[in-house]
């Protein structure tokens, strides 16, 4: 299984980025998704995931500025961050959970300067 993310970068406060994070080796459908995002000095927090039903949920710091979204066709999940801060400056892993196990990728770093 591999968890390819991309899409990060350097950012001006209230700029956008798209991240996406494509998938191979797992059914994909069957799995949901999820973007966490770990600062420096900071824990990982789970930002936003997505059901293979397609629900969605969101970490409070981020609602109404991202926007997480799955293309089953393609194995891929993506997250528009729309409105950034320099708050959100994070390096972004995605993840994989089902029945059949849990698996994350490389993470790609997210820079928001203020």
């Amino acid at each position: 299984v591999q968890l390819q993310a991309s899409g990060g970068g350097l950012v001006q406060s209230g700029g956008s980025l798209r991240l996406a994070c494509a998938a191979s080796g797992l059914f994909f459908s069957d799995y949901s998704m999820v973007w966490s995002r770990q600062a420096p000095g900071k824990e990982r927090e789970l930002v936003a995931s997505i059901t293979s039903g397609h629900s969605t949920s969101y970490v409070d710091s981020v609602k109404g500025r991202f926007t997480i979204s799955r293309d089953n066709r393609r194995k891929t999940v993506y997250l528009q961050m729309n409105s950034l801060k320099p708050e959100d400056t994070a390096v972004y892993y995605c993840r994989a959970e089902g029945a059949r196990g849990r698996y994350w990728g490389q993470g790609t770093l997210v820079t928001v300067s203020s």
